[in-house]
């Protein structure tokens, strides 16, 4: 189908990441796998000199208590020795990941690493090929555009500062992260359009989970699933992603919606 922002009264295209304008296997095949790698290293080297990564790791102490708590059988914490604390986290950092947790410290921890790939360039943001082409197209017919992702708005400036089209930040003007709320609950999106600040109806939300569409769509953004068909739905388990997906208009590519 295709789907014209201005018949449909548009003015703001809010975007998903993953599965949305960046392929799936990019973040769990090159973004996680290199965070992983150099998670030890990097805590060793920052997490006594950058505020920010001391305080993230204090966040994740404490998350641990709660995940022990609650009964979820994270790997133990020692903060005694000293010189324990960083493999703790570490490891804690693993499992969150291999649980697919939406952990902001673990999302500072992340970004800060990507930032060191992105600048040093061994990392280059991957996006769809129609993804540069329609951010022109809908910038030149004065549409706005922002991102809402469960990752920081650190990693996500990272990712389209340096994608493999270019610079594409100039075309973003938001950056949401989950600091504003879940992507599956309808207050986030409230408080996206308040922030914008945009009518709910003015705000087109494109994503390729249905849950996070039913969230904006209780809130009065409009919606788009994205089904990219060369998108490898093994990638990662999303048991959202797809269900309900009969309630909302399909796109394929970008090249769908039109100014």
């Amino acid at each position: 189908m295709s789907f014209s922002l201005s018949a449909a009264g548009v003015r703001v295209v809010l975007l998903d990441i993953e599965g949305t304008t960046t392929p799936i296997d990019f973040v769990y095949g090159t973004l996680f796998p290199f965070a992983r790698q150099r998670v030890q290293t990097y805590l060793d080297a920052a997490a006594s000199v950058d505020p920010e990564i001391e305080g993230a790791v204090e966040d994740l102490h404490k998350q641990h208590e709660q995940d022990a708590a609650a009964g979820q059988m994270p790997p133990g914490w020692l903060d005694q020795p000293g010189d324990a604390r960083i493999p703790s986290a570490v490891a804690y950092i693993h499992w969150l990941m291999d649980c697919d947790r939406k952990s902001r410290p673990l999302k500072v921890v992340q970004g800060k690493i990507w930032e060191q790939g992105y600048r040093a360039g061994t990392l280059h943001g991957e996006v769809y090929p129609d993804v540069p082409s329609a951010f022109r197209r809908w910038s030149a017919h004065g549409a706005r555009m922002g991102i809402y992702s469960s990752g920081s708005v650190l990693a996500q400036q990272l990712l389209f500062a340096h994608s493999t089209a270019g610079d594409l930040t100039p075309f973003l003007r938001w950056h949401f992260d989950t600091s504003v709320g879940a992507k599956m609950e309808a207050a986030s999106y409230q408080h996206i359009a308040d922030t914008i600040p945009a009518s709910p109806s003015a705000i087109l939300f494109i994503s390729d989970v249905a849950g996070e569409l039913a969230a904006a769509a209780a809130a009065g953004l409009q919606t788009l699933l994205c089904v990219r068909q060369s998108e490898e739905r093994s990638a990662r388990p999303e048991p959202s992603r797809g269900a309900g997906s009969g309630r909302f208009p399909v796109i394929h590519t970008f090249d769908d919606v039109l100014a």
